[in-house]
């Protein structure tokens, strides 16, 4: 097989957290468009793939066609690195 590098472009994420769930409902800081859980602590993602769900710890990631996904904190962190 051959290997290719992931090309090297800056997205936007946001980790959810405990506070992803705190203060007012909704709360100012959430996405538009997904459905926060503030019982379950989970967000619904309506993706290209369906609904995903995000739990505490997975961040929530914006990609290059302006579509949200979740990703566990595992893979983001091998991933992605931040821009200073």
């Amino acid at each position: 097989m051959k290997q290719y590098r992931k090309k090297p472009i800056v997205i936007e994420a946001v980790q959810i957290t405990e506070s992803t769930f705190s203060g007012p409902h909704p709360n100012p800081e959430h996405i538009k468009g997904l459905i926060y859980d503030p019982i379950k602590k989970q967000v619904e993602i309506e993706t290209l793939e369906g609904t995903m769900i995000g739990n505490l710890g997975d961040w929530i990631i914006k990609g290059i066609n302006e579509e949200f996904y979740p990703c566990k904190p595992d893979i983001f962190e091998k991933t992605y690195e931040e821009v200073n």
